[in-house]
């Protein structure tokens, strides 16, 4: 249905277009939009967000001849990025909570509107280079989502399969909706240059009809996999080095624009995806002043380096602090091309145009929301950002001790933008202010059932775009190589994290929990694995236990009687026919039936007594235990 609307409305829209114009008018011409989005760059990843170690004297020059934006915020992680940017809605609205693998079900739903899309309807041409990572399946590809052409690897760089044709560990280079070739790692060395080319052609083809270039470049995700002629060429080993190379590339595209004389009527935007992935070490970025990274709700998982361009448009040379975001870009492009937005759904994004033409600072929106996969954690409004729920360091690492346990925490983040004192005492009112708005978004969007909640994309057989081994092979060979490695659950305590390889191993294995609560807690957590593609959950809710088990989409849930009053001993077991157990001081409930036994290692952290980032259930993963968890055992038997 989607599909006829958009092709009704574009013969009507090119039917008002190509009217004559009036007497003595001369038509502007609509402006081309380049959108260059990088992956995992951090804040302070380029020398005009302070970086002293990676030369990028294209993107200083297009800082200088354009606007830097300061509080610009993508999402935590890739998919849930390109999403909120592609759709100008929140990952959580639109049912993107996480990353897509290879061959997965799950993509970002066609039924959505893109900004190819909208501008399909102005006769823009459209392409997406690079990075999709929005679904690898067929209807869920650029090519159904807006765009004439794409040309790139539909997913991560690390996503690499085990090509049946060659052996080899490859991920796909695709032309439109096809295959095109395999890219070994050292094939990907020169992608960035492929990218570019690929991206410029598409300019100079089109430099005749307004156009919309989504160019999503693979760097500087890992591996790090700069091109030949920038290996050691940086002060900062190969991370440097790649760094410096999309500088090349960002360059040569302006370049192509001057050449071209479409400068004056082309906007490119340049920011990052989420923050840099910190446990990467030489291999990671930096987040510059920032508090944590990649998969984190802290500024320095979210906010990114963003710069506009648009000469004799955007003023040069200035500096934008007003709070925006990839969700606002959607709106933005739609009101520059003179569209309009699809009026039967909500856009979470607003119309910042008149901030990118120096015309006004005021913010686009009452505020900006930091979601991990469904969960609301935060919410800025002006200098004021309230944590709701405890907050990971980054993706790989656990919650430090300041951020456990002490919610809600403020912070004043034109004081101190390192998050570091928390001000919640000092300032009750705006406490209340900012919590009354997380409690009216998160019943609107962040808890399941939500009425503005819109519905994933999902197919029923998914397909690998090439002859592979599938993923899970993958993932079995990973759970063997890091069982030995584990940590004694009798020392851990409310709040604490293992990471996945330190956590109890479960793929393919029947496990139970047991372990005492007393004194007996409210509604809360008690432990949690994985997040939403798998994990398992062990919680208390309106005065009952419950026990859930999540296979992709599906959530498997078995509850108990209401709770007694007193401590709680709990057991809960997945058996090996997949069935779920659960007894509360030795009361059995009757069993339910699961899609069967984990298949793979959940990849997200063992949490007790709370679940952050991408929660198992729909439930607040902040809740805590009252008293203690204590004689928690988790035994797993293959």
């Amino acid at each position: 249905m989607k599909r006829l609307l958009t092709a009704l409305l574009a013969s009507l829209t090119t039917t008002v277009i190509a009217a004559p114009p009036a007497a003595n008018a001369v038509p502007s011409p609509k402006p081309n939009f380049v959108v260059i989005f990088i992956d995992d760059m951090g804040y302070g990843d380029i020398g005009s967000f302070g970086s002293m170690l990676n030369r990028t004297p294209q993107l200083d020059r297009m800082a200088t001849e354009g606007m830097r934006f300061t509080s610009f915020y993508a999402a935590h992680v890739c998919s849930v990025s390109r999403a909120q940017l592609l759709t100008g809605c929140y990952g959580a609205r639109i049912s993107v909570p996480g990353v897509y693998f290879p061959g997965a079900p799950n993509g970002m739903n066609p039924e959505e509107d893109t900004i190819a899309e909208r501008l399909k309807l102005q006769d823009y041409a459209t392409m997406c280079v690079g990075k999709w990572h929005l679904g690898d399946q067929p209807e869920f590809l650029p090519t159904n989502q807006g765009f004439d052409h794409y040309f790139g690897i539909p997913y991560s760089n690390d996503m690499q399969l085990k090509s049946l044709e060659t052996g080899q560990r490859v991920v796909p280079l695709v032309r439109d909706g096809k295959a095109a070739e395999l890219l070994t790692d050292d094939d990907q060395e020169k992608v960035t240059e492929r990218y570019t080319e690929e991206a410029v052609t598409f300019i100079t083809e089109h430099r005749e009809t307004p156009f919309f270039l989504y160019f999503a470049h693979t760097a500087v995700h890992t591996p790090i996999k700069p091109g030949a002629a920038f290996q050691g060429k940086s002060k900062n080993g190969r991370y440097g080095d790649w760094v410096e190379e999309v500088d090349w590339s960002v360059g040569r595209v302006l370049d192509t624009l001057r050449e071209l004389k479409l400068a004056e009527n082309t906007l490119v935007l340049f920011t990052s995806d989420n923050g840099p992935w910190l446990i990467k070490g030489s291999d990671g970025g930096t987040a510059g002043p920032l508090r944590g990274g990649k998969g984190s709700t802290w500024e320095g998982g979210m906010r990114v380096p963003t710069v506009a361009w648009w000469p004799g448009k955007v003023p040069a040379g200035k500096t934008c602090d007003t709070v925006a975001g990839t969700i606002d870009v959607l709106p933005t492009l739609v009101k520059l091309a003179g569209g309009t937005l699809a009026e039967d759904r909500v856009i979470d994004g607003r119309d910042m145009s008149s901030i990118l033409l120096g015309q006004d600072s005021a913010a686009p929106r009452e505020a900006h929301y930091y979601f991990s996969g469904y969960g609301l954690q935060a919410v800025r409004q002006g200098p004021w950002k309230l944590a709701v729920t405890p907050q990971r360091e980054t993706m790989g690492k656990g919650i430090a001790p300041d951020a456990a346990g002490r919610e809600p925490r403020l912070y004043n983040l034109d004081a101190e933008i390192g998050e570091r004192t928390n001000v919640a005492a000092e300032h009750p009112d705006v406490v209340a202010r900012l919590r009354e708005l997380t409690e009216s978004v998160k019943a609107e969007i962040g808890v399941k059932g939500a009425p503005g909640r819109r519905p994933a994309g999902k197919v029923e057989n998914p397909v690998i775009l090439y002859p592979a081994e599938p993923r899970k092979r993958r993932a079995k060979k990973h759970a063997k190589a890091v069982k030995t490695k584990s940590v004694a659950l009798s020392t851990l305590k409310a709040g604490d994290s293992l990471s996945p390889e330190q956590a109890p191993q479960v793929v393919k294995t029947p496990f139970t929990i047991a372990c005492t609560i007393e004194p007996q807690p409210a509604d809360c957590v008690v432990v949690s694995h994985g997040g939403s593609a798998v994990g398992y959950t062990l919680y208390l809710k309106d005065k009952r236990a419950v026990f859930a088990v999540r296979h992709g989409q599906t959530v498997t849930r078995v509850t108990s009687d209401p709770l007694p009053n007193g401590p709680l001993v709990l057991q809960a077991k997945l058996a090996a026919d997949g069935a779920l157990n659960l007894s509360v001081n030795g009361q059995a409930a009757k069993p339910v039936r699961s899609p069967g036994l984990l298949p793979r290692q959940p990849a997200e952290d063992f949490d007790l007594g709370f679940d952050a980032k991408n929660t198992v259930d729909e439930y607040d993963g902040a809740k805590r235990p009252v008293g203690a968890v204590e004689k928690l055992v988790i035994s797993a038997k293959p």
